[in-house]
């Protein structure tokens, strides 16, 4: 009886797994962005409306909108500014910049379908190039549909580590799987940050911003960890140095590889 419960666990497991695979397969869509093909499992206003939701809650984790009326008007400038003048400006998403309150939190975000924030402990440490290539990232998490693509991976995860889980009847197979399943997301992640660089500095170069401001934004980082913990910033995104090369290397390479 336990054997022909255990051969019906693997049974179903295998089944979900299966399911699994074909549902993330079947969401291959061609980015023209990145000229790679990509899965994402939410259609493009699925995508608008779930950052639109997140805003809120994103923004109140962050001290609510920075009261600087001045900064929010130098960010929607340049920000605005980059999508105009590049490939963005023929997208469907929909564009926003905020300026967040926190002043002890350097970082910057990008939410699905346009929502982009970066908080006054950031922007106050850089210069118009320096905010220019941090927006021209941001804005290429969006048009590259980083968001969405990591949605579609949990999904698989999520649905690979059910399919564990019933198949061994054992919590502690589960928990392994998603152990494993974290650290491919996470691999993942790090090479969104090093694409959103790359075409990024495309961004800049349209708009008239200097390049090397993407790079200078790694030297602001570096001297705003003071040698004591590094920001925020740092632990979502690769290595400053390997992302200054990946930047200058760009940088030469623009007039071959930049889309448009």
């Amino acid at each position: 009886m336990r054997e022909s419960s255990a051969g019906f666990r693997i049974v179903v497991g295998i089944i979900i797994a299966v399911i699994s695979f074909i549902s993330f397969l079947g969401s291959q869509e061609f980015n023209p962005i990145t000229g790679e093909d990509q899965y994402v499992s939410l259609t493009t206003d699925q995508e608008i409306a779930l950052g639109l939701q997140s805003e809120p809650q994103l923004i109140q984790e962050f001290g609510g909108l920075s009261r600087d009326e001045r900064g929010q008007e130098i960010v929607d400038t340049i920000g605005f500014d980059l999508v105009r003048n590049s490939v963005a400006a023929d997208t469907p998403w929909e564009f926003e910049f905020h300026l967040l309150a926190d002043r002890s939190t350097v970082n910057a975000f990008a939410l699905p379908g346009g929502p982009i924030f970066i908080t006054e402990a950031l922007y106050s440490r850089l210069d118009r190039d320096e905010l220019a290539g941090v927006l021209a990232h941001e804005i290429v998490h969006v048009l590259a549909r980083h968001g969405a693509q990591r949605i579609a991976k949990s999904e698989l995860t999520n649905g690979l580590i059910g399919a564990v889980g019933v198949a061994s009847g054992e919590a502690s197979a589960a928990q392994t799987a998603a152990m494993v399943g974290q650290i491919v997301n996470m691999s993942y992640g790090r090479q969104d940050e090093l694409q959103s660089d790359r075409i990024g500095v495309c961004l800049m170069i349209d708009a008239g911003y200097d390049p090397q401001g993407m790079a200078e934004v790694m030297q602001v980082l570096a001297q705003a960890s003071g040698g004591a913990r590094q920001p925020e910033f740092f632990s979502t995104h690769p290595n400053p140095d390997n992302r200054i090369a990946e930047i200058e290397q760009a940088i030469a390479n623009a007039s071959e590889n930049c889309p448009g």
